[in-house]
């Protein structure tokens, strides 16, 4: 498995990954999904064969462009954090580790140029898989939302990265 940089050719793949994560991602046409894509940092993970698996994309603090009541909570918290849009593996490819190597790679990348990575997971509807990777990953919760009570609400988390 590599990780690489995004390119314009990832986008159907991860697209179809990101439908097949929902709820667990937000819901994305191709068009938004390469929109916010676009505004990130993405990182993705390839077979051998040089297919997509999974990626990660991380928004800095401030990006305007991306109206995410999420991403505002967290300006809200700090403004020394990356934050992670989504991470999506292939249905396929789960428990192979694509998702570690995927946040390492982040890691390492805003090791000493921010303070922490951030993500939101969600409480409902619960997402506890996710909720333990995160917390296996040294992610502590932070805070939470609720957007529509019974339905929708998140929890916010965040992990120090080593500083140089």
């Amino acid at each position: 498995m590599t990780i690489r940089l995004y390119t314009p050719a990832d986008l159907p793949a991860l697209f179809s990954i990101n439908e097949a994560s929902v709820p667990g991602v937000g819901k994305e046409t191709q068009a938004s999904l390469e929109k916010w894509i676009d505004l990130s940092q993405c990182f993705v993970a390839v077979d051998e064969a040089g297919k997509p698996q999974g990626f990660i994309s991380l928004l800095p603090p401030g990006t305007t462009e991306y109206d995410s009541a999420n991403l505002r909570w967290l300006e809200n918290w700090r403004d020394d954090f990356i934050y992670v849009d989504r991470i999506a593996i292939a249905a396929s490819a789960r428990g192979r580790g694509i998702g570690d190597a995927l946040y390492r790679a982040a890691f390492a990348e805003y090791a000493g140029k921010t303070a922490h990575i951030t993500c939101e997971v969600n409480r409902l509807p619960p997402n506890p898989g996710s909720m333990r990777f995160h917390k296996r990953l040294g992610f502590e919760e932070i805070g939470e939302q609720t957007y529509v009570p019974g339905e929708k609400a998140v929890v916010f988390l965040a992990r120090a990265l080593k500083q140089k």
